[in-house]
């Protein structure tokens, strides 16, 4: 991708996270970002096509790459927390305003984003699973598919509008105790201690 392209994506991300997707014409976008039409047509064909080229760069972002590898250096239990903050901090970069537009206005793009998003987490956990069984963190009798799929929709849900208003708690909570019971649900007695380590270890770090 093009330096000059790249800031198209990244001010137009902007622009729709301020403004709404619908509220913002091509014309308001190149506006907003100094550039002309035809300049912008020369990457996308319209609208629909700027909104997938900006949910794909936010797959394929990076800085997200380079923080992925380094934690994948770290042991199951490590890696699953900082992997899980990572995909919850990468959540809340797009509005839950901006999730129900592009729901209503561009459920083909959503769905193709949305299903690709869950693909990669899937794979990840399901990895970090056996990883955590071969290093002897986790339970050997476990059913690895199940238990990656739950997990998966536990943390979306954790970005639920709905589900987290009618319970009047923060994301960050939900996390809390959601990682909590997942790792001693998988853990054995040798991952379990390792875990009770990290959190003393961080609470008296606090």
């Amino acid at each position: 991708m093009d330096e000059k392209f790249e800031r198209i994506i990244h001010e137009s991300a902007d622009l729709f996270s301020r403004y709404g997707i619908r509220n913002l014409s091509m014309d308001d976008i190149c506006r907003e970002i100094g550039i002309s039409k035809k300049t912008l047509y020369q990457y996308v064909e319209n609208k629909a096509d700027l909104v997938r080229a900006i949910l794909e760069n936010m797959m394929n972002d990076q800085a997200l790459k380079e923080r992925w590898e380094a934690i994948l250096e770290l042991n199951a239990i490590d890696q699953l927390l900082e992997s899980s903050r990572m995909i919850c901090d990468n959540m809340k970069r797009l509005p839950s305003a901006v999730t129900f537009e592009l729901k209503k206005y561009y459920p083909t793009i959503f769905i193709e984003f949305h299903q690709k998003k869950k693909d990669k987490i899937y794979d990840a956990v399901v990895a970090n699973i056996r990883r955590g069984i071969d290093e002897g963190l986790y339970r050997t009798d476990l059913d690895v598919e199940t238990v990656a799929r739950l997990y998966v929709q536990k943390l979306e849900n954790i970005h639920n509008p709905e589900f987290l208003e009618s319970a009047g708690i923060t994301p960050d909570a939900v996390f809390k105790v959601m990682f909590d019971n997942h790792i001693r649900g998988i853990a054995n007695p040798k991952g379990i201690k390792y875990y009770e380590k990290q959190l003393s270890n961080k609470n008296s770090n606090n």
